[in-house]
């Protein structure tokens, strides 16, 4: 599945081989020893370190269901007549196909999948940076792309990367995207990363984001007993960036509608690693421990177990 695909995660194989994450893992692990592969964050890809890079048709296919909770939860940042700028993924992909009747919306993006998502949205106007095509994930980069958003405000960036930690931020392993990325923050006033959990604690070449110039991370819910997820997380809120998380159950409105922000119920979850507790969520008498609180969830309706994690 690897050889075949780039990159697999261990939820996916343990749902094709029907066992459980715990044995994948194990198994994952003896043939990184062989050199067949080698382990990342929550699944594995091929060898070649910190400068190798999957191309669309690999990512396109790992963590689905994951990026399209993500999605579903950033489309309620986003309010009409709004400006934005999206950079280049397949997590930006499911945004911009959730953004599309987001009435008087500006996206300014990189991403030929973003405007092609985007392409017959009669409210939504797309403004295309100029560049040179990079084939892998269909964005434009290079001087021609970082010229064009000279000059450039929006009111928020969303940008994804191959990897995320508090201590660096967000990174990516090619150098002209992460140059384009560095360009497309410039122009926002707030950066909004899009990364599934298995991007937690990975670190790639080419730094784009520093941490603390993103604003919010949002995420989906790592595994249980995956500590260096929840770990990264809690680190990152030290840090002062909002965490809005994702859980398993949380489901798209029918059709796929974008959800628009207004009401917001207020619901909690314990950070992963955390138990129950008669008394609330985690720390005694409730809560979600001692350096995190919760928040107003971002959307209405059946989203799910979704809360702001925000540093006190």
């Amino acid at each position: 599945m690897v050889r075949a695909n780039g990159a697999v995660s261990l939820r996916e194989l343990a749902r094709v081989v029907q066992t459980s994450e715990v044995t994948v893992r194990r198994d994952v692990r003896a043939l990184e020893a062989e050199g067949l592969l080698d382990r990342r964050h929550g699944g594995a890809v091929l060898p070649g370190g910190f400068t190798r890079e999957s191309g669309f048709p690999q990512k396109s296919h790992l963590s689905t269901a994951e990026k399209t909770a993500i999605a579903d939860l950033a489309a309620g940042l986003v309010g009409e007549g709004e400006a934005i700028v999206v950079g280049a993924g397949t997590t930006t992909q499911e945004l911009a196909r959730r953004l599309a009747r987001v009435p008087g919306l500006t996206v300014v993006t990189n991403s030929l999948l973003v405007a092609q998502a985007l392409a017959h949205a009669n409210r939504v106007e797309v403004v295309m940076t100029g560049g040179t095509l990079r084939g892998s994930n269909y964005a434009l980069v290079g001087s021609g792309a970082e010229q064009s958003l000279q000059g450039l405000r929006v009111s928020r960036a969303f940008l994804s990367g191959s990897g995320l930690t508090a201590e660096r931020g967000l990174s990516t392993s090619n150098m002209l995207s992460a140059s384009v990325d560095r360009a497309l923050v410039q122009a926002a006033a707030e950066v909004v990363v899009l990364a599934d959990h298995t991007k937690l604690g990975s670190d790639t070449m080419f730094q784009t984001v520093p941490t603390e110039l993103i604003t919010r991370l949002v995420t989906d819910e790592p595994p249980v007993h995956d500590e260096r997820a929840a770990t990264e997380l809690q680190a990152l809120a030290d840090q002062g960036v909002e965490i809005t998380v994702a859980g398993p159950d949380t489901e798209t409105r029918a059709g796929g509608d974008h959800v628009p922000p207004g009401r917001q119920p207020r619901q909690e979850m314990p950070l992963p690693g955390q138990r129950r507790t008669q008394g609330g969520h985690g720390a005694p008498g409730g809560g979600l421990g001692p350096q995190l609180r919760s928040a107003a969830a971002l959307a209405d309706g059946p989203v799910g177990r979704v809360a702001d994690l925000r540093r006190r």
